[in-house]
């Protein structure tokens, strides 16, 4: 069965062509603009793969009843608009993409691969809100986690690399790109993550805060701040874009290394966060065999990882620095005799929603 992964991220669109035996014969990534311009991108791509039996399509948000990847109907397309508004920046462009696809592709069963499936089987006390439990009850507030596909790929080659069982190893896998999450991962499961009821808590964005006061929120709105526009700024003018005028990394580290304060400042945020949010995370694993990174920022920007290792030191986490600044596709950049590894490991998430649409189909 010939498989179509559709990613829709928050700055980018990809669209791959698995064969059965997940080799690569069809790749596309595109630059994103508004929503209502998704389907029109996506036709025009698909027009140059080659065909797919079925189709696999990633979606950031799956509350609380979507627990693994689901044959999609009009039951669950309507509850997937419901569930739009948590998280703004990508569902929109994955119901897009879902109305594009069924267009070219009428007679392809199509699957939901969610992003939140992967931190389903949180603990109770990684996943509960200190909230009043009318409340918890009655909106299904929870920590939900995000970027699970990514994580859950990430989980799975860490423990090909090290030769060994994910279930018997601790990772704190970091997924650094646009948007950013970690995970806490012990026996091959997410026991605690970043981000929670939305994609905005946790580390510090592209485009989004991270972790705020609620109380900042408050006082924002008594003071004029509309709803609206709190929404409108959290997720798209706040993170790395408030901080250094762009989101960015690549060239926040040039402006940077020319001495420019605000993109200094930015990473010293960044990276403050960063090291804390790893630190928290490998306490609810209670130690940590392995550092993973992952995603565009994690996978590419070698001073980065360094950086974050320096501030972990600590902890016995340690890079070679010859290893690190030579990274292509997977490796191991682990200095010698340090107690934690140290991964590099390319985002791979269709190759989790190929999955994902396999087993729905039982293929």
């Amino acid at each position: 069965m010939r498989v179509l992964t559709v990613n829709p991220g928050s700055s980018s669109l990809k669209i791959s062509i698995l064969e059965d035996d997940d080799s690569l014969v069809g790749h596309a990534e595109l630059s994103t603009g508004p929503a209502e311009r998704e389907g029109e991108v996506l036709a025009g791509a698909l027009a140059g793969l080659p065909p797919a039996d079925a189709v696999g399509v990633r979606f950031v948000h799956g509350g609380a009843e979507y627990r693994g990847p689901v044959l999609i109907d009009d039951d669950v397309t309507k509850r997937l608009y419901e569930l739009a508004d948590l998280a703004p920046l990508h569902q929109p462009l994955s119901l897009y993409a879902l109305g594009e696809i069924r267009r070219e592709l009428p007679d392809a069963p199509a699957v939901a691969c969610f992003d939140t499936a992967f931190h389903a089987g949180m603990p109770d006390a990684a996943a509960t809100f200190a909230l009043p439990a009318e409340w918890r009850d009655r909106f299904r507030l929870r920590r939900y986690g995000f970027h699970g596909l990514s994580h859950a790929y990430a989980t799975r080659r860490a423990g090909q690399m090290l030769d060994a069982d994910p279930a018997a190893l601790r990772l704190v896998v970091c997924h650094l790109g646009s948007g950013a999450s970690l995970a806490a991962v012990a026996g091959g499961r997410s026991v605690d993550t970043t981000m929670g009821f939305t994609p905005m808590d946790g580390l510090v964005m592209a485009t989004r805060p991270g972790s705020l006061d609620p109380g900042l929120v408050l006082w924002l709105m008594k003071h004029g701040i509309s709803a609206e526009e709190l929404s409108e700024a959290l997720s798209r003018r706040s993170g790395l874009q408030a901080l250094a005028g762009t989101g960015d990394m690549r060239q926040i580290r040039r402006r940077a290394a020319g001495g420019d304060a605000d993109a200094r400042l930015a990473l010293a945020v960044y990276l403050h966060r960063l090291r804390a949010c790893v630190a928290a995370m490998t306490a609810a694993l209670g130690g940590l065999d392995a550092l993973v990174f992952t995603g565009g920022v994690g996978e590419h920007d070698a001073q980065l990882r360094r950086e974050v290792a320096e501030g972990l030191a600590y902890l016995g986490v340690a890079v070679d620095e010859r290893a690190n600044g030579s990274v292509r596709g997977d490796a191991d950049v682990t200095a010698p005799g340090a107690a934690v590894r140290t991964l590099v490991v390319t985002s791979r998430e269709d190759l989790e929603i190929a999955a994902g649409v396999r087993r729905v189909l039982g293929r």
